[in-house]
């Protein structure tokens, strides 16, 4: 009888304290990432990367303005922004990558001006995720 006690003691504390996020099995230890959440995404029947592709194209869309010179011509070139959206879901641009110094403030201008979110999680804590995207202006 007290090992059957002693059993379920240990069985009931070792849920109690079980993480959001984590499974065991066997010896087998497996983390969930999950991806930070745009706002309008919460309802998203479990595929918020969908949700969050379709905003993040949506945002880049609404937002994607031709930078001009001096003399008013548009500048063309490329840019590639890396960023993260950090622990308190906002956006952090890390690099920006291009030979056009308009272009490179233009890109970054766009990524800054996404929504704070919710950040993603593993293992049930908050945790940057990266994202890179390249723009063709």
């Amino acid at each position: 009888m007290k090992k059957l006690f002693l059993i379920l003691f240990l069985f009931t504390a070792g849920t109690s304290i079980a993480q959001e996020g984590v499974k065991v099995s066997n010896s087998t230890v497996t983390t969930k990432e999950i991806p930070p959440i745009w706002p309008g995404c919460e309802a998203s029947a479990g595929d918020t990367k969908a949700c969050f592709r379709k905003k993040l194209t949506q945002h880049l869309k609404e937002n994607y303005k031709f930078p001009k010179d001096a003399n008013g011509n548009y500048i063309r070139g490329k840019a590639v922004v890396s960023f993260v959206i950090d622990k308190e879901g906002k956006p952090v641009v890390n690099k920006v990558e291009g030979p056009k110094q308009e272009l490179n403030e233009e890109a970054k201008r766009i990524i800054l001006a996404i929504p704070q979110m919710k950040p993603g999680e593993l293992a049930g804590k908050p945790r940057e995720i990266s994202y890179k995207v390249p723009f063709t202006f």
